[in-house]
């Protein structure tokens, strides 16, 4: 399986995770001209530059264009501007959804609709191209999973189009909410809404994995900071594990009084809140009276939410909480085609062995209610043509 790190220890921007990219020769700077030039802002030249930051030499890039363009944007030109470009279909899929993250950010800090965003300095060319570019190189890619480190998010202030705005930046912290995140004391942004919301549509899992990493890169902030190298480090190559493994929280909580027709409603909040699943067994307790066991799995960052929430929608007075390891198989989501329409399957990978298929429920169900075949029939023509693809 192949897989990518993003050693974040000095931040990321948009800028430095393409240069990271160009710095390993995983992309060129011609393949990103020619695809950043399809997007109706004339021709787009990359230029690159090797740098040293701290004594570590690294990639540092720029962007050139023959026209004038201007800084602010409403997020509905930025999307058309993607929709109407030649770009290939994922390409602007991923695109899109990378700003996308940055518009509903943005809604959330400022209260407004999404279609009502407007973009200041993200309008400006340079942060469209970042994101574009961003975006055509993933797919060209084809990385089967992406990791990261602890997030290094700088601390301070910083001037933007609303004002002097605490570091790291609202719409940046947004787009980080539930990742683990650190400042080092440098009074600095070392993570840009753009570098957060690559970070966002890309990782879920935050540590090194084992693998043979073939390929490795260091991109170039603008910005020769003194106190450590002002670059975005990245590790790409195969993973050497039989299965994964991480760390996380079990939370456990025993109830005896509450009506147990709130437990899905519980069971869908704690899910929205970051839990990695949710279960609940009958058991006897004291008294001999019936009750049900809540367990509850989740990354450490997500304790407090999720006991809050537990606090809040059950009547019970407390919770106890503890570390747990576990392993788990890689895991890949596709879209398969059958005879009935399109449905995305989860593949559960031992290395490079598939050893679960399994259908989307949601999609089959849409499927079943729309064409009147069988569930079954559909899960089974789903999990067939999942095999066909990989084969």
């Amino acid at each position: 399986m192949k897989i990518a790190y993003l050693d974040c220890f000095s931040g990321i921007a948009g800028d430095m995770f393409l240069a990271a990219l160009l710095d390993a020769n995983l992309i060129t700077a011609q393949f990103l001209s020619e695809k950043l030039s399809q997007l109706g802002l004339g021709p787009v030249h990359v230029y690159t530059e090797k740098v040293t930051r701290q004594g570590i030499a690294a990639t540092h890039l720029r962007f050139e264009t023959e026209r004038d363009s201007p800084r602010h944007r409403h997020w509905v030109e930025i999307r058309a501007m993607i929709e109407q470009s030649p770009l290939a279909a994922a390409e602007k899929a991923r695109a899109i959804a990378i700003f996308q993250g940055l518009a509903e950010a943005e809604t959330k800090v400022h209260g407004i609709s999404v279609d009502d965003v407007h973009f200041h300095e993200l309008g400006a060319i340079d942060s469209i191209l970042d994101i574009v570019g961003a975006a055509v190189a993933i797919e060209a890619l084809n990385i089967d999973r992406w990791y990261a480190s602890k997030i290094n998010v700088g601390s301070g202030t910083v001037e933007t189009a609303h004002g002097r705005l605490p570091l790291p930046a609202p719409a940046t912290l947004e787009l980080l909410r539930d990742f683990p995140i650190y400042a080092s004391g440098i009074e600095y942004e070392l993570v840009t809404p753009t570098g957060a919301a690559i970070l966002k549509n890309l990782v879920t899992d935050f540590a090194l994995p084992t693998a043979r990493f073939s390929w490795i890169g260091y991109g170039a902030g603008t910005r020769d900071l003194r106190q450590q190298p002002n670059v975005l480090r990245i590790f790409v190559g195969e993973s050497v594990a039989a299965f994964e493994g991480d760390e996380t929280v079990v939370i456990e909580t025993e109830i005896d009084d509450m009506n147990p027709e709130l437990f899905p409603y519980v069971q869908q909040k704690l899910l929205e809140h970051g839990a990695k699943s949710v279960s609940a067994q009958n058991i006897l307790m004291k008294k001999g009276r019936p009750g049900l066991l809540v367990r509850v799995l989740c990354d450490t960052a997500s304790v407090d939410k999720l006991c809050e929430t537990l606090f809040r929608e059950t009547t019970t007075l407390g919770a106890i909480y503890y570390p747990v390891g576990r392993k788990k198989l890689a895991r890949k989501i596709i879209e398969v085609h059958t005879q009935y329409g399109t449905v995305r399957v989860k593949l559960g990978l031992l290395g490079s062995e598939i050893i679960n298929i399994a259908p989307e429920y949601e999609d089959c169900k849409k499927l079943a209610d729309a064409t009147g075949v069988a569930l079954k029939e559909i899960y089974n023509a789903a999990i067939e043509a999942a095999r066909h693809v990989q084969a």
